[in-house]
């Protein structure tokens, strides 16, 4: 992507694969990464040799690939992942954003947060130790998030003697734990990040093993279907007004199409409202275009002149969301100071705001069974449980199994203004 002859315009249009890696500490997802960017020749040679001083300084054998992502003073001392670290890199076929988040179970809120926008899920199992808690909870986080590809890299093969036997035992192992899991697309891949076995070259090491590496799956894997194109739903983000002599009548709500298609001359509905108008234009920069889907930003002019701000929603006129103020989700808690039912809290949901309570704590999930424990309702950092809450206002959202953009929410602290759990809508 960097020789002379690069075309620009080919790179924007060619598709984007975000995807996050997961898996119990020291399980080798920065060396992973590291691996698939150093492989697919995606470094530049100041990097790579900033890599090596690294290593020669820090005494090891050989290059640490795994310095490419751990960027935090304390990740290097340490050898850890602490916050999520964010990398970009394409190949002729895709672009990708990896999400490289931790291990620790303390730092399962980075993980929500970097798994949070991802088409796909590595989950990494050390071949030695097999399927472990940390295993149990990032693949539930990943159902829990709707992630739609999981890839299981059974890592670390060349400590095992790149044994069949050994990946078959925990392919077994894993499959019984999967089917408690709304993941319906899981692949099994093993390799070793730290010799590039299966990860870009196929390994010589493991001729029993005829798939895919992971850099071609990750290359070819459908992602056209991830998103809902059935439900239109478009959040205003902004009224654009611009009084002059250009553009002295135009009135465009710009913002981004959160599900489904708009084509101009469709009938809408404007919530909360209820009006109805039809598409006029559809706006693309200075471009007028016919129509636009989702996760396009775009400017909608209607016909009708109706009171619309901020925070109001467009949607098809036959297909409306849901609207309430009574929402029954599953979260994430972020915050040190634990859940507490009697503080305030601000909704932030698409591009619309609203103060809310907690009704009720309605369960506990343990992690480790994948059971809800409604006996148990402290909900600290970490934690993930089932609440009720009220808002003051309606919000127009769909089920986030259905849309992970309408159906996604975040509870901000109003004293402290600190986000403090994310929300997936029941």
């Amino acid at each position: 992507m960097f020789e002379s002859d690069f075309n620009s315009e080919a790179y924007l249009n060619m598709q984007l694969l975000r995807f996050t890696t997961a898996g119990s500490v020291d399980d080798g997802k920065s060396t992973l990464i590291g691996r698939l960017l150093y492989d697919s020749k995606s470094i530049f040679e100041d990097q790579l040799e900033a890599v090596e001083r690294d290593s020669i300084r820090r005494g090891n054998e050989q290059i640490n690939l795994a310095l490419l992502t751990d960027g935090l003073r304390a990740e290097r001392e340490q050898g850890i992942t602490i916050d999520v670290a964010y990398r970009y890199f394409a190949t002729p076929l895709r672009k990708f954003i990896i999400a490289d988040t931790p291990g620790h179970i303390q730092y399962t809120r980075n993980m929500v947060t970097g798994a949070s926008t991802a088409n796909l899920a590595i989950v990494l199992i050390d071949a030695r130790n097999g399927v472990l808690e940390q295993t149990i909870r990032h693949s539930y986080i990943a159902h829990l998030l709707q992630i739609p590809h999981l890839v299981i890299c059974v890592n670390k093969m060349d400590l095992v003697e790149y044994s069949e036997q050994r990946y078959n035992e925990i392919q077994e192992d894993y499959k019984k734990l999967s089917d408690k899991l709304l993941i319906h697309d899981i692949r099994f891949i093993p390799i070793s990040a730290l010799h590039g076995d299966n990860v870009v070259n196929p390994s010589v090491h493991m001729p029993w093993y005829q798939g895919p590496t992971l850099l071609h799956l990750l290359e070819t894997i459908d992602i056209t279907s991830d998103r809902n194109f059935d439900d239109p739903r478009f959040p205003v983000q902004y009224v654009i007004r611009p009084i002059s002599d250009k553009y002295h009548d135009f009135r465009g709500y710009a913002g981004r199409i959160a599900g489904g298609t708009f084509s101009a001359g469709d009938e809408v509905t404007i919530l909360p409202g209820y009006q109805k108008s039809k598409i006029q234009t559809i706006q693309l920069f200075e471009k007028e275009i016919p129509s636009a889907e989702v996760s396009e930003s775009v400017t909608l002019c209607l016909t009708d002149d109706i009171d619309i701000s901020r925070g109001d929603m467009i949607v098809a006129s036959g297909n409306l969301p849901q609207v309430g103020q009574e929402i029954e989700l599953m979260l994430c808690w972020f915050n040190e100071k634990p859940l507490n039912p009697v503080d305030k809290y601000i909704v932030r949901h698409t591009s619309r705001e609203a103060k809310a309570i907690i009704r009720e704590v309605v369960s506990k999930m343990d992690i480790n069974t994948l059971e809800e424990h409604p006996a148990d309702l402290n909900i600290g950092m970490n934690d993930i449980g089932k609440i009720r809450i009220k808002t003051s206002q309606p919000l127009f959202f769909d089920s986030y199994f259905r849309n992970r953009i309408t159906g996604s929410l975040v509870l901000i602290d109003e004293g402290t203004n600190e986000t403090v759990a994310a929300g997936m809508i029941i």
